[in-house]
């Protein structure tokens, strides 16, 4: 093969016409073999060392390549037409490439494999593709063409440029590959570190989540209730803990703080915050508590939260807090169902007791539930105007009875709810922590007289019956009102003939009621008033919102409408037991 003049530079085969010598630059024979060094130009001798520094000096591989083209043309007649370097194992062409020949150069260098070859380029002649091999393999390829035949002392210079890019790139690539070693490297210690941090983390989120199992197992176990899971709750997490009911009342408190009086929950604002939390799910902030409803099978029976007012609570607390409001919703849920089963077969013996049952029998189940019909019972009924009288009234109203000391059996009716207790009740405890637990007021109970043995019970429920109906109808309707307070009272009630008390009210009131059916007026009412008053006419005239001087011309209508004189001591007396049983029996007007 021929250089670029065209004379042979190897002794054992011929040359050839056009191009560069075959083989790696830097290995040419007659530089290889014999050691023999063509003379270098001045030039060339000035300017090399600058041009192995810039090219050493820069790690980056597309800079050694561009520096190598741009000295390319001062060593010799040569032009460097394309770049290449070798990335990711494809030859990619430097932007140095001309548009007019870069896809016939492409074509040919892409298909090349580490050997220098002769390559047409268009307009050009001698052109060859020098391979860039280092110690650390290929790494791309110069395209270089000559306008003439270059000399020995050319050619050398041109095969040391190459020899020295490819030594450039291999320090470059090397040095960019122990660059990415190193970020690889980095980046795997960042991954184990970050990778360790989580197993411990893990690890210590595991240990806290079996403390926190274990705790709330043994409270279970334990059958501590309520306030040990609360207790328990407080002890893992270091925050005050608070359950409150499905209306907001605090049911119980466990740790500092606590905030005497409890505020009374507002009802339209407690359950537009159950709604919240049960639609946002889990534990929510609301204010400086954290939350979570207490509802089994989708049932609300309260909300157990975290005191947390300075927004300390991490995962750890938010953990201990779902699981505790999942063992307490089991707790509540099975008291719930205990408290059903109960009420049931109460209702049972009680229904049973009102209805009239066999002694012996009624003392056997009463011992099965703890309760001593042996003693002095007493038959109360409770009404309250604002509650149903349904299973959770009724086990409301046995709660409450032995919150405040009476123990009792219960049942409930249409209406009304009956207890069966033992001792006589308090005149107002039972009333007083009624109202306190629906916050209202619009309450009536009923109290018989004391019974001795369980056939007497269902006269006594009547009994207390009446004593509901007085309290109900007088002018202080709420409150409890005892059989043995109502007196004359005591001997209206459905045991006496309603014709016998009809014809009794006729005789004295019949004019009246006749005339106040005709005329609209309420002279019989207004005579009830008056007696209500103990014939006091302030009174009378103010509970009526009349002037005292209409209640004098009402009175005085009274008596010429009668006939009876209200001065007269017996007329007086049946005037009022009549307007009474008018009341009270016959259901007043109409």
């Amino acid at each position: 093969m021929a250089d670029f003049r065209g004379r042979s530079v190897y002794r054992r085969r011929p040359h050839r016409e056009g191009g560069l010598p075959p083989g790696r630059l830097g290995q040419h024979p007659t530089i290889s073999r014999r050691g023999s060094r063509p003379p270098l130009s001045t030039l060339a001798s000035h300017k090399w060392p600058a041009v192995s520094h810039a090219l050493f000096d820069t790690r980056d591989e597309s800079e050694i390549l561009r520096l190598a083209m741009n000295h390319v043309s001062a060593i010799g007649p040569y032009r460097a037409e394309a770049g290449y370097l070798r990335v990711h194992g494809h030859m990619v062409p430097s932007p140095q490439v001309g548009p007019g020949h870069a896809s016939a150069v492409d074509r040919t260098v892409r298909e090349l494999t580490g050997r220098d070859v002769p390559v047409t380029v268009p307009g050009r002649s001698r052109g060859r593709a020098l391979a860039l091999q280092g110690p650390g393999g290929l790494h791309g390829y110069l395209v270089v063409t000559s306008r003439s035949r270059p000399t020995e002392a050319q050619h050398f210079l041109l095969a040391t440029l190459v020899r020295l890019t490819a030594a450039a790139l291999s320090v470059a690539v090397a040095h960019r590959r122990q660059r990415e070693d190193a970020l690889e490297l980095h980046r795997l210690r960042r991954e184990r570190a970050a990778f360790q941090q989580r197993l411990i983390s893990l690890v210590v989120e595991a240990g806290y989540q079996r403390v926190v199992h274990e705790a709330l197992a043994e409270v279970g176990a334990s059958g501590g209730g309520e306030e040990a899971i609360t207790s328990a709750l407080h002890e893992l997490t270091g925050f005050s803990v608070l359950v409150e009911d499905r209306f907001g009342r605090l049911r119980s408190w466990t740790g500092p703080g606590r905030p005497d009086p409890y505020p009374e929950p507002d009802p339209a604002r407690h359950e537009e915050m159950l709604q919240e939390v049960a639609r946002r799910g889990g534990p929510v902030r609301i204010k400086d508590r954290l939350i979570s409803v207490i509802r089994p099978r989708g049932e609300v029976l309260g909300v157990l939260a975290l005191v947390d007012p300075r927004d300390d609570a991490d995962e750890y607390a938010l953990f201990a807090l779902e699981h505790a409001a999942t063992s307490l919703a089991m707790e509540m849920s099975h008291l719930r169902h205990l408290a059903e089963v109960e009420l049931r077969l109460h209702r049972e013996l009680v229904d049973d007791l009102l209805g009239g049952t066999d002694e012996a029998s009624a003392y056997a189940r009463s011992e099965a539930f703890g309760h001593d019909l042996h003693r002095i019972q007493y038959v109360v009924v409770v009404q309250w105007r604002s509650q149903l009288s349904d299973d959770a009234f009724a086990r409301t109203v046995g709660r409450v009875a032995s919150a405040v000391g009476m123990p009792s059996l219960v049942t409930r009716r249409s209406d009304h709810v009956v207890l069966v207790a033992e001792g006589r009740p308090h005149e107002h405890a039972l009333y007083e922590a009624l109202a306190r637990e629906t916050g209202t007021i619009d309450g009536t109970i009923g109290v018989s007289a004391r019974c001795d043995t369980p056939d007497g019970i269902p006269g006594r429920y009547q009994e207390a019956l009446r004593a509901l109906e007085v309290r109900r109808r007088s002018r202080r309707r709420y409150g409890t009102t005892f059989f043995d307070d109502l007196g004359l009272y005591r001997i209206l009630g459905p045991g006496n003939e309603y014709q016998e008390l009809e014809a009794f009210v006729r005789e004295w009131l019949g004019e009246l009621v006749d005339y106040d059916g005709r005329h609209r007026t309420t002279l019989v009412d207004t005579l009830s008033r008056y007696f209500d008053c103990g014939g006091n006419y302030a009174e009378t005239a103010e509970s009526l919102t009349i002037h005292r001087s209409t209640l004098r011309y009402r009175l005085q209508r009274i008596r010429e409408i009668s006939g009876h004189d209200l001065t007269n001591v017996e007329d007086r007396l049946n005037l009022q037991v009549a307007t009474r049983v008018w009341k009270i029996m016959l259901g007043g007007p109409g």
